[in-house]
């Protein structure tokens, strides 16, 4: 007897163990996410016939249109209704969509809930993607080859998603920034360094933990100086106002395997603004102008930023027109962003969620409602003794615990049921 406590003891201990209350908060976590990602989504209508929609849950199939065939995105309902069984590339949120599924990208299906599609959408973006493939790595996800724990995170310009060691620095810790910009987003918006010296999350270089984050091995910077600090920053040029582009100047700084520091040396372009603040008010009347008189560093790396950055972004017409030559007027859009999305699909959730007790009391005559109600505060009472036994002991709840509390239960009421007496007037 002994014998097998022992091993009962032992085969308990490799049992993994989860508490009750791990369960609920899972669940509820998983819930949340799922409303987060889904809730601004419609799950019963196609979203073709909003036109391009701001944002919303995207997938690809790889049934219908394999690697070697144009890409095609589909909405979350087309998922469900048309491409149930079939395998999908799950891609999260994209901007600026308008659903695919059925069109001619589509050999040999019709949508069942919008047929009556255009043959393209040319308004569209796609990216690897739409194949699975994600990262200028080109690798899938999860990837059963990479041992290395990763996360991705996705760009907040392209929208595509990379691992964070190949960002070119380590990504600061998930609660410290809310949106990211990838390398190559940050060579095609250069004028954001002048605020990432103000704006940016502090980033830590890569190689201070002697992790290569820079796949091609990069590690150019460029200091940019003010209007005195030498010949002008011929790269700079194109993407600025024009009315900006005379107070920018630049010194190239000598190519090092060394990284960038902080440090408390006055010369060192990551300081020289650590303590400064972006001006709400421009004197020019053009905040970015303003920002380039300044001295800002511009590296190989991505950009790391804090919540409602995209508000200091200067909205001068010059600017706007900056945007819109490089196609990022989005980035003055306060609902564009990810968290806007996710907070519409929470309290949309949350207004539609309905109470299923409710529900039920509701299609109840008034007799049937006072026995739920009674047989409801029953199994609550009981429950809640029976596991406060638990409690007390400091044990866990397992599954055998919780099966059994619902036949002895289910016994109890036979009993109960089966002793009433009925009388007849």
């Amino acid at each position: 007897m002994a014998g097998a406590e022992g091993h009962a003891g032992r085969q308990s201990e490799l049992e993994p163990v989860v508490s009750l209350v791990d369960v609920l908060e899972e669940d509820e976590e998983l819930e949340n996410e799922a409303c987060a990602v889904l809730g601004g989504s419609d799950s019963e209508k196609c979203s073709y016939s909003q036109g391009s929609v701001k944002r919303q849950a995207l997938y690809a199939c790889s049934t219908c249109t394999p690697e070697g065939e144009e890409p095609a995105g589909i909405c979350l309902a087309c998922s469900y209704e048309c491409h149930g069984s079939h395998k999908l590339f799950e891609l999260y949120t994209k901007r600026n969509f308008r659903c695919d599924c059925g069109n001619s990208k589509f050999k040999n299906l019709e949508c069942k809930l919008f047929p009556d599609k255009a043959k393209i959408n040319s308004g569209n973006k796609y990216n690897e993607n739409f194949f699975g493939l994600y990262c200028i790595c080109k690798r899938p996800y999860p990837d059963p080859e990479d041992e290395i724990p990763d996360e991705m995170i996705q760009c907040v310009v392209c929208e595509d998603w990379f691992h964070g060691r190949h960002l070119g620095a380590i990504p600061p810790e998930s609660g410290d920034f809310q949106e990211m910009v990838c390398q190559a987003c940050m060579k095609h918006c250069s004028f954001l360094w002048a605020y990432a010296a103000q704006l940016a999350v502090t980033k830590v270089s890569a190689e201070d933990d002697g992790l290569v984050l820079n796949v091609d091995g990069i590690g150019d910077q460029e200091v940019i100086k003010p209007e005195n600090g030498g010949h002008q920053d011929s790269t700079l040029k194109e993407d600025i106002p024009e009315h900006g582009k005379d107070a920018v100047k630049e010194v190239k700084a000598e190519q090092t395997s060394e990284p960038c520091t902080s440090s408390s040396s006055a010369s060192d372009p990551q300081t020289v603004f650590k303590n400064q603040h972006l001006n709400t008010e421009s004197q020019s009347g053009c905040k970015l102008q303003d920002l380039k008189a300044k001295q800002f560093v511009k590296k190989d790396t991505a950009t790391y930023w804090p919540l409602n950055w995209r508000s200091k972004l200067c909205t001068c017409p010059d600017c706007m027109k900056m945007y819109g030559d490089l196609d990022v007027l989005f980035l003055t859009d306060e609902y564009d962003t990810v968290l806007a999305y996710e907070n519409k699909g929470k309290v949309d959730q949350a207004a539609d969620r309905r109470d299923p007790l409710m529900d039920t009391l509701n299609s109840m005559n008034r007799v049937q409602q006072v026995e739920l109600i009674c047989e409801y505060n029953d199994l609550k009472s009981e429950l809640k003794d029976y596991l406060k036994r638990f409690a007390d002991e400091g044990t866990v709840v397992k599954r055998e615990d919780i099966q059994q509390f619902f036949e002895e239960f289910q016994s109890k009421k036979r009993r109960r049921v089966d002793g009433m007496q009925y009388y007849c007037s």
